[in-house]
């Protein structure tokens, strides 16, 4: 693949609206098939974000959880009440940082874990392979090269 470098600075919005266009709808049919499935399983979306995170882990701290989900601090508090609620979940306070909590699937939450992370790979699966690999591999070196140039705005 070749790559090009606008040197243009003034690029006309015709040329980059669509591709953010798509890659937004594109996002939201995502978000949508995959929350649907993950609701058929028996969570919300941020729930299954924090399962996943937690499973084959021997747990986290709160900021480390926050860090590595998609969920905001003002709503992973929520979250892990109702988890904790379905018994999937348990909080501690480490002997070390009685600021810090810690975080651990339950045997219960680990069961769910084992059911449901990979139950949920294969409904992706399913989708992603309806594409060509090369297609997969292009999408794939595509959407890096987008996120390397928000990336260098970002660093700027």
């Amino acid at each position: 693949m070749i790559r090009t470098i606008n040197t243009d600075r003034h690029m006309s919005p015709s040329i980059f609206l669509p591709v953010v266009r798509e890659l937004v709808r594109s996002y939201q049919a995502f978000e949508l098939a995959s929350a649907r499935h993950i609701r058929e399983l028996g969570l919300t979306p941020p729930q299954f974000d924090i399962i996943a995170t937690l499973g084959n882990t021997p747990g986290m701290n709160c900021k480390e959880l926050g860090e590595k989900t998609l969920i905001t601090k003002g709503t992973l508090t929520g979250v892990l009440d109702r988890l904790t609620d379905k018994g999937l979940i348990c909080r501690s306070t480490p002997p070390e940082d009685r600021r810090s909590i810690f975080i651990c699937l339950t045997p219960a939450g680990e069961a769910l874990f084992q059911q449901a992370f990979p139950a949920h790979l294969q409904f992706l699966e399913a989708i992603f392979g309806r594409l060509q690999p090369t297609t997969l591999n292009d999408l794939q070196t595509s959407l890096q090269a987008l996120r390397q140039a928000f990336e260098q705005e970002i660093e700027a």
